[in-house]
């Protein structure tokens, strides 16, 4: 035997009951947000992944990962073991470096090579300056 038939609720939004106006007014309670949100339609996920996206910034992560993927690639061994890139910020690529040597190495040797590289490989526009902090 098939199940019975259920009644599906509408799709659309939900009017207050007179109880619940009545019940709303004697309360003191405004129900006017309350029928906005009931107002509010479900929305196809496509129209708000672009949102989310934004959102979180995805686009900078995302070139923030590849610039460490590309760093690791094109230094060398010892570069990559004492310094990493921390973040990217108006065309400045701020890199952590482990020790005071290291920075002082970095800085006053090998910044102008691993600009180069770097720009080599993202252009000009996208990194144009580097920090080297400790941490």
């Amino acid at each position: 035997m098939p199940p019975p038939f259920r009644k599906k609720p509408p799709l659309g939004p939900r009017k207050a009951t007179p109880q619940e106006r009545i019940l709303a007014n004697w309360r003191g309670v405004d129900l006017a947000p309350v029928a906005k949100a009931r107002a509010l339609t479900a929305r196809h996920a496509s129209e708000l992944i672009p949102q989310v996206l934004s959102s979180i910034r995805i686009d900078r992560r995302q070139s923030e990962t590849e610039i460490v993927k590309v760093w690791n690639e094109t230094m060398s061994p010892q570069v990559v073991a004492h310094a990493q890139p921390t973040g990217l910020r108006r065309g400045t690529l701020f890199v952590s470096v482990d020790s005071n040597t290291w920075l002082s190495e970095l800085a006053r040797y090998q910044r102008g090579e691993i600009l180069e590289r770097l720009r080599h490989s993202f252009g000009r526009d996208l990194i144009q300056r580097i920090s080297f902090r400790v941490g």
